[in-house]
This record gives structure tokens, sequence and C-alpha cells, in this order.
């Protein structure tokens, strides 16, 4: 990990301010989160009473119909949204009594992101792109260019990175984004339908690039998806419906489809 920045205080903002306990058994805990919105007749429960726990190393795949609560959920975990009641730890912090400041530096040093729209600056490089959350911490120019080539090395795009979005195809750009979230060596990965976009080949590819980045980085991975061939290739499924968690499976699931 990159060192503290001086004038923020950027890691230590988030761990000494949030009292991060290194080590702790469980990376995500979720005990009885609810998400309502809106009230009276109006009102809809998105998330109806949630456990949940993600430990460091794992691949988890999180499917479900429609407005089932799996996106909820991972903007919970995320910390793109609040829970309306219940407790969320991120090894051993309760997140719901951090100041807004130190859920943004827990987002930051912490967590990387993938979405289905890739949401890359087009006018920019795939290397600048990358770059992006380094920026945001403050980090040197030639340490930031230096990591991000290395990012973009690591999903096999280093022969690519003075190419912008619009010169490179679906699944490049979404090896970028890839690159992108874990420039910052995050805990966790948090994707959201990252292969929603692609055709079957290409989503393959990018799975095989997850079970390896999670196999030989150790990047624990949360994975939203509505395609069984994808979920196929985390090592545990957790399945919604109405806003609660229907079925947790474990070690039935496997990767051997990479083939």
């Amino acid at each position: 990990m990159a060192s503290d920045d001086a004038r923020t205080g950027v890691r230590t903002g988030v761990r000494n301010g949030a009292h991060i306990p290194q080590g702790a058994p469980a990376l995500v805990q979720l005990h009885g989160v609810t998400k309502v919105y809106g009230s009276g007749e109006a009102t809809v429960v998105a998330l109806g009473g949630v456990d949940l726990r993600i430990d460091d190393g794992e691949f988890v795949a999180i499917m479900g119909p429609s407005g089932s609560g799996k996106s909820t959920c991972m903007n919970v975990i995320g910390c793109l949204d609040a829970p309306t009641s219940g407790s969320y730890l991120f090894r051993g912090v309760e997140v719901t009594q951090l100041s807004r400041n130190q859920r943004a530096l827990l987002r930051r040093h912490y967590l990387g992101f993938v979405f289905q729209g890739y949401n890359l600056l087009a006018r920019t490089t795939a290397l600048e792109n990358v770059e992006i959350p380094l920026i945001y911490r403050r980090q040197p120019i030639a340490e930031r260019r230096q990591r991000a080539y290395e990012a973009l090395a690591a999903v096999g795009l280093a022969g690519r990175a003075n190419h912008t979005p619009g010169e490179l195809s679906g699944g490049q750009q979404q090896r970028v984004a890839i690159a992108r979230a874990i420039v910052t060596e995050p805990a966790l990965l948090l994707a959201d339908e990252p292969t929603g976009n692609l055709d079957s080949k290409l989503g393959h590819e990018i799975l095989e690039l997850l079970v390896r980045l999670n196999g030989e980085r150790g990047i624990t991975i949360a994975m939203v998806t509505h395609e069984p061939d994808m979920a196929a290739y985390a090592r545990r499924l957790v399945r919604f419906h109405d806003g609660v968690i229907v079925g947790d499976e474990r070690g039935a699931l496997t990767a051997a489809v990479t083939g």
C-alpha cells in the first residue's frame, strides 16, 4: 500500500479515525440491515433485514430477480447508500457511525468498483483513466503513472495504455475499468453486472480475469449478476428475493468452467 498523504491524512483518517483493527475475522458483516424508500402508501422496502458476512479472499456472486434488493445491498456495502436500520461492520468498524468524510476515505482506500457501463472518461487515455483514483489520493505523478501501467499490465492491456475508450473494444474498456478498480489495491472489489454489456465470449474472459485477480492477488470480490454461467465462476452464491437472502451456497459452484 502507498504511504499516507501528509496533508489529508488519507490513510490514517480511516485507520485511526475509524479504528479499523487489523486481522479482523470478517471483512464485511451486515446484521439486520434494512433499506426503506418513501413513506405511507409509497413505501418501498428494498432490504427487509439482511444478515451477510463476507470474509477476506472470498469470491461471492449475488443473484436475484429485478427488484430483489441485490444492487441495493451492494450500494450499502460500497458506502454509496446508507441503511435505514441495522448494523454494517467493515473489519469491525460500524460504518453507519462514520462521518461522510470517513466513509469517503473508506471507499477511497479499501473499495474498488466495476460497473456495467465502464464509466470511463471518453477523451482520456486508458492510462489516464486508471490514474484517476490515485489523483484523488494526491500521489506523485511518477508513482501513479507507474502503478497505472502495472494495473493495465495485470489486465493484459499494457499495449493499449495510450488508447482512448473509443479506440478499445467493449471487453478492453471493461478491463480498463477493472485496472482502475485495482490500482489502489482494494480489500474489496464490488462488481455490479460487470459482463452486462458484453457478449458471452467476452463475458467469460472478464470473469476469468476476476478469478485470477481473486486467486493471485487475494482481492475479495462481491459480484452482482443475473447470469448463472457468470455466477458459476464464484465459489459462493448468495440469492436475494423480495429484499431478503433466500439462499447461500458455498462450494457447490466452481471456476472450472474457465477452460
